[in-house]
């Protein structure tokens, strides 16, 4: 959209293929980028349960979750970068590419440009192929789609803290627009067993009364920014740069985040001899300091018997809506009135001013 010349290749066959990932944003991903309401499905409460499934439920006025139709989301994406002139050669994978002076050629596609930007995941071939940092620690994960599940409150995000079933994690059953999404994670000095959670809610959730749709899995960076993540004319961002909450495993938000800026700093910089990218960056990206102890503390995989006792104690309420939230929790006002007044609310508009809002 600022004139310069953007090529994306894209190791897959088209955008939505392969999903690895559960695409659950947070309100702040949507402040980044406007997504389609017809792609979501939003979700105020998160109900946080102990290894006893004992639970509580947390919430946070004005802030929400979106789960997504992920892959739809994922084709939306490239439509829209696309539509601004971006060219998407799917089907084609980054192997290297060779610095002459102040450009680069990749040589298998007979191409030049002036800047390589890595968003190419977690294990980086531009990281491997100029020398840059590689994400270390990961979280495995594992995921499930099922048809609707009847017995599962979809006013909920379900989360699951058990060092027997997610150690260094959780595991989770999140109400998406079309299906539901069961999955878990584990630090990777564990191997993480889907069937296992499946049943151990099983009288929960009646699983087994609904069809599997799709399975995927994938990992997640776990060990923060990786060092260097940039050298000259090359940067990376997202998953390839490690920037994911290691203690949240969040990612998606600072992706759309930093690669707008990224983004904005690289046209600045080719097209108006503004400074570098790596440099205008250095100055705003997250450290996760506090996150990164967070993590040292969850890989120690806390007692069933610890959790189980704090799950009810007002300290593990405040850092749970903390971490979920990032806010404090509404005193004097439980979820179901929070939920009355935004349905009272919602049926005070039109159908027009509804998709206005």
């Amino acid at each position: 959209m600022r004139g310069l010349d953007v090529v994306v290749l894209e190791t897959k066959p088209e955008a939505g293929a392969r999903v690895a990932t559960t695409g659950i944003l947070v309100k702040e991903a949507t402040e980044e980028i406007e997504i389609p309401h017809q792609l979501t499905r939003r979700v105020h409460g998160v109900r946080l349960y102990a290894p006893s499934l004992r639970h509580i439920d947390l919430f946070s006025p004005g802030r929400f979750f979106l789960t997504t139709h992920t892959a739809n989301l994922l084709r939306w994406l490239a439509e829209e970068a696309s539509r601004a002139g971006a060219r998407i050669k799917y089907g084609t994978r980054f192997t290297g590419a060779e610095r002459f002076g102040n450009q680069f050629r990749v040589p298998a596609l007979d191409l030049s440009t002036r800047y390589v930007l890595g968003a190419d995941g977690v294990h980086s071939t531009v990281a491997k192929c100029f020398g840059l940092g590689r994400n270390e620690r990961c979280l495995v994960g594992v995921e499930a789609e099922y048809e609707m599940l009847d017995a599962v409150d979809p006013r909920f995000l379900h989360c699951f803290i058990d060092r027997n079933v997610a150690p260094g994690y959780l595991a989770w059953v999140a109400p998406g627009p079309q299906v539901m999404q069961v999955g878990l994670a584990t630090s990777d000095r564990h191997r993480p067993n889907l069937s296992a959670f499946l049943a151990r809610t099983e009288p929960m959730f009646r699983f087994s009364r609904a069809r599997a749709i799709e399975r995927r899995a994938g990992r997640i960076p776990s060990g923060g920014l990786v060092c260097p993540w940039s050298v000259r004319g090359v940067l990376l961002v997202g998953d390839a740069a490690g920037m994911v909450s290691p203690a949240t495993g969040g990612g998606i938000r600072l992706a759309f985040q930093f690669a707008r800026r990224a983004a904005h700093a690289i046209a600045d910089h080719l097209l108006h001899l503004g400074p570098a990218p790596e440099s205008v960056l250095a100055h705003e990206l997250p450290r996760f300091g506090l996150k990164r102890l967070m993590r040292a503390g969850l890989d120690l995989a806390p007692p069933n018997l610890l959790l189980n006792t704090a799950i009810a104690t007002p300290a593990m309420r405040w850092l749970a809506t903390h971490i979920y939230f990032h806010s404090r929790r509404a005193k004097g006002l439980s979820f179901a009135e929070f939920e009355a007044r935004i349905a009272a609310g919602n049926d005070g508009l039109s159908s027009a001013q509804r998709g206005t809002a």
